[in-house]
């Protein structure tokens, strides 16, 4: 179940959108899900379908990485999608059993619901799939750095931001490695009540916890050892320059978003 949590990880490539400039990459994710939570017609998220479907298939990663983001969250999109269902009680009903039914508006919703999280979850994980957390570093920081004029801390953030984002795999890896640890010794983790599996839970959270502090106290000596001092003064290997491209791409994003409004417009 851990592995395929492929949140944070990059998958280096020489495809279109790998060569994007990562500042329009982050600006392009902030109007997709604009563009999908815009109107609540199907055809609003056909138009968002259709952006993602012509991503992914410009990123040239495969589309089970894609599924396995989704994966982990099956069950909060189950649990959120029969409560829509069995809870709407308005428009025709299409199925009755005892106190429980489903009408034409409850499915409409729950459908409508999962389609959007899921392309949620597909569109924004191209992000972190096609960028690495250096550039993603020095992108955020570039689209921020107005804000050094109100004394913002911008720089520090969006290296929290990369840290974070760059040990996300590692602690998966590291809790996969503590479970697998703990079975061999004997504790039972998938069996027992839910209070029991919660109290079991203890053994693999401690040492989580420690490991991180230590991998976290690991970074700070070799931040110091380098003399790490902030942003100020700081130089970078590879610069963010904007190529025809990623002018183009925005446009595209763009237009999608004008159809999306447009189409909600017309529907309403």
């Amino acid at each position: 179940m851990l592995r395929d949590i492929t949140i944070g990880q990059f998958f280096p490539g020489e495809s279109l959108i790998h060569r994007l400039d990562p500042r329009f990459k982050i600006v392009m994710t902030l109007l997709y899900i604009l563009m999908l939570f815009t109107g609540s017609h199907i055809l609003c998220l056909a138009v968002g379908t259709v952006y993602t479907v012509m991503a992914i298939a410009l990123s040239k990663i495969p589309l089970k990485m894609f599924l396995k983001s989704v994966k982990p969250l099956l069950p909060f999109l189950v649990i959120t999608a029969a409560i829509n269902l069995f809870l709407v009680n308005t428009g025709d009903v299409l199925f009755r059993w005892r106190f429980l039914k489903i009408t034409e508006d409850g499915l409409n919703i729950s459908l409508f619901m999962i389609i959007r999280i899921v392309l949620l979850i597909m569109g924004s994980s191209l992000l972190t799939y096609t960028t690495s957390p250096i550039a993603l570093t020095d992108a955020i920081e570039r689209l921020l750095s107005p804000l050094k004029k109100l004394h913002f801390p911008v720089h520090e953030l969006a290296m929290m931001m990369s840290i974070a984002l760059r040990f996300i795999p590692t602690l998966i890896e590291e809790t996969d490695k503590i479970i697998s640890a703990q079975k061999a010794r004997g504790a039972e983790i998938d069996t027992g009540s839910m209070i029991t599996r919660a109290k079991n839970m203890v053994s693999i959270l401690v040492p989580l916890f420690v490991s991180s502090f230590r991998r976290a106290d690991e970074l700070a000596t070799a931040m110091e050892c380098r003399c790490y001092n902030g942003g100020e003064g700081r130089t970078r290997l590879r610069q963010l320059k904007a190529a025809p491209r990623d002018f183009i791409a925005l446009a595209v994003t763009i237009i999608f978003y004008a159809a999306a409004i447009t189409v909600s417009i017309l529907l309403k």
